[in-house]
């Protein structure tokens, strides 16, 4: 069973979960750049949340089913049509061999998730299947996705019929939004920076650089003080580290992270907001920071995974 790519104009690659085993070794961890979207899919397509998917970002996209198979796709940005109908995201569909899926970029969000039941078939390197672009390796041969692509899917682990019609409502995701105010976690090097840059990171908006990929979302707005010129000693950094630079414009490290990194870190976006950051469009979206602790960050991400677990309904 599987699926043929008949055009794509944007970035689309295969991700999962992430290699998070070899990170000691330098090698980042790759994988979805909404977490969220990306489990949903899968679980609405009735699979293993680490599945590997298809990742659409900037960019439309077009497949051809050459069997009967169910789709699910979540994100945020994307009209979805299947052969003539037009379908909302958040939902799995039964495909007819022969149709066409289509899904074609909107003003908002940047990142949607195609998944299949039964997965996404393709050999694991260390131990993934997710596409890490800078290293040519994972997915199809490390590279994006092209037309003229077969990607072959698994057996799926239920009778079809049964897959297809499901939704995640609107009540259980993440409150995408253009203009999001994201929890920061301030930290590990919050003395190299003023109190003054603190509280203006705290208070003003930022924007993302159309210069930002999935390795980290540059921010444009205003610049932040170093208490002094600081030069680190490289030291490990997660998706959703905060460095700033020496022009004071903070980088949020994203899911193509370098593992090591020199500059100071001002704080960390908590995990349960990491998809709300990854959604916000370069150059249109305003984003606003806030303070927040552990025990909370932690509290808020099991509040929405646990929303993800028990929300999906049938049709």
């Amino acid at each position: 069973m599987s699926l043929e790519i008949l055009e794509v104009n944007g970035l689309a690659t295969l991700q999962d979960s992430g290699r998070t085993d070899w990170r000691k070794f330098g090698v980042p961890t790759s994988g979805a750049m909404d977490p969220f979207a990306f489990r949903a899919a899968n679980l609405l397509a009735g699979n293993d949340p680490h599945c590997a998917a298809v990742e659409i970002g900037p960019g439309d996209i077009a497949f051809r089913a050459l069997r009967d198979c169910v789709v699910s796709v979540a994100g945020v940005g994307f009209a979805l049509s299947i052969y003539i109908w037009d379908f909302p995201l958040w939902s799995s569909y039964y495909v007819r061999g022969g149709w066409t899926i289509r899904l074609n970029k909107l003003d908002f969000g940047v990142w949607a998730y195609l998944a299949i039941s039964g997965g996404v078939q393709t050999p694991l390197v260390l131990g993934s299947s997710s596409t890490y672009l800078r290293g040519a390796f994972g997915g199809l041969d490390g590279r994006r996705l092209q037309a003229g692509d077969v990607l072959r899917f698994g057996i799926p682990s239920r009778p079809l019929p049964q897959l297809a019609a499901r939704t995640l409502p609107e009540s259980a995701r993440p409150a995408y939004s253009d203009h999001p105010t994201i929890d920061v976690v301030v930290g590990p090097q919050e003395k190299y920076f003023t109190d003054a840059s603190i509280a203006t990171f705290m208070s003003q908006p930022y924007f993302v650089s159309h210069t930002s990929d999935r390795m980290g979302y540059r921010l444009e707005g205003p610049a932040l003080v170093h208490r002094d010129k600081v030069e680190l000693v490289s030291e490990g950094m997660t998706m959703g580290a905060i460095q700033v630079p020496a022009n004071g414009q903070p980088i949020v490290m994203m899911a193509d992270s370098p593992t090591t990194g020199g500059y100071p870190k001002i704080g960390t976006v908590v995990r349960a907001d990491l998809p709300l950051l990854a959604q916000c469009a370069p150059g249109k979206s305003r984003i606003r920071f806030q303070r927040t602790t552990v025990a909370r960050a932690q509290e808020k991400a099991r509040r929405l995974m646990g929303r993800l677990g028990g929300s999906i309904e049938a049709e």
